[in-house]
């Protein structure tokens, strides 16, 4: 069973994927809240559902399931999921100075953009990306 299973199961199918398996217990075991709450959280109706879930977070995962299958309408959703990018500037940034991204984002807020630039060209040899636009 994959994670992407069970929130298929809570949007659209509506076929309990937990009960009357070959394995239960193995289901149940497989259920990721984490990764069905963020998938409901695209949407404005499932957020709300997946928002309480979170609070009774320390619920058994088979409740936590059963309860979204049960209170979410059937309806097809599909949503790309958002992934941080890291710019340019981060990574050369983190390179130059050796730091994690948490400070090399701290750094970056500081840093003018005339810094940001020697900053590149003292990390790329004065290797010119394509993207620059100066």
């Amino acid at each position: 069973m994959k994670p992407f299973d069970y929130v298929n199961s809570i949007n659209h199918t509506k076929k309990n994927l937990m009960v009357d398996t070959d394995n239960d217990r193995l289901a149940e075991s497989a259920y990721v809240p984490y990764l069905t709450n963020k998938s409901l959280s695209y949407f404005a109706d499932t957020l709300m559902y997946a928002n309480k879930v979170n609070v009774f977070a320390d619920l058994d995962k088979k409740l936590q399931y059963e309860y979204l299958l049960n209170s979410i309408r059937p309806k097809k959703r599909f949503s790309k999921w958002v992934k941080s990018e890291e710019s340019d500037d981060l990574e050369m940034v983190k390179l130059y100075y050796n730091y994690s991204t948490k400070k090399a984002e701290q750094a970056l807020s500081v840093l003018s953009s005339d810094q940001i630039k020697t900053i590149r060209n003292k990390v790329t040899g004065g290797i010119r990306n394509e993207s620059d636009s100066s």
